[in-house]
């Protein structure tokens, strides 16, 4: 089933062991690969280790409303147990405060947030905060991925000239089965401890 949620959401999001089905850690930061537009790992602060540690978006069993599930703490890996996700690491990509701009250079604005798919972790839509000059006649816009031409170091560029991107503006590439898929109830976090620096 698939379900959309801003990105900023996913911060401090709880991640619970399904083991002992109590709160191991909380999301610190996103990794994402520019190259797809997805999350590929979640920095993580576990209760339990004062490490800098990761979870692969592949290790998660679930995503639940009250946590990310996964099977337990051995989850976790450092910076540089996997060379694949170590590269994309290195790279620091920080999808927040992007410049977005058309194809003809015309600035759209900076990214503000975005929308997740939560059975891969594919960035859906991108919401561009606009230039406060142009942000009387449309505060934000809301780009779809198929609309993204180039993620380049300093700003993202869309296929559209800027008319076109403002009429594409809140259209889905897919249709999401908004079907609740939680559990209710079944997973409580019992953490005491605060996970946040």
């Amino acid at each position: 089933m698939l379900m959309l949620i801003e990105g900023s959401r996913l911060l401090n999001y709880p991640i619970l062991s399904l083991h002992t089905a109590t709160e191991i850690a909380r999301v610190k930061a996103l990794v994402v690969d520019p190259n797809y537009l997805k999350i590929v790992a979640f920095e993580v602060v576990a209760i339990n280790s004062r490490k800098r540690l990761f979870l692969d978006v592949n290790s998660i069993r679930e995503f639940s409303k009250v946590g990310i599930i996964i099977d337990s703490d051995e989850e976790f890996v450092e910076q540089g147990d996997i060379i694949k996700l170590n590269e994309i690491i290195a790279l620091g990509f920080v999808l927040d405060h992007m410049k977005v701009v058309s194809k003809k250079k015309s600035l759209l604005g900076h990214v503000q947030d975005f929308t997740v798919v939560t059975d891969n972790f594919q960035i859906m839509q991108l919401i561009v905060k606009r230039p406060i000059y142009k942000a009387l006649i449309d505060p934000e816009l809301v780009i779809g991925r198929s609309e993204v031409q180039e993620i380049n170091d300093t700003e993202i560029v869309i296929k559209s000239d800027e008319n076109a991107a403002m009429k594409k503006s809140g259209s889905l590439d897919f249709v999401p089965n908004f079907v609740n898929p939680f559990k209710d109830g079944k997973y409580i976090a019992h953490s005491e401890n605060s996970t946040t620096e």
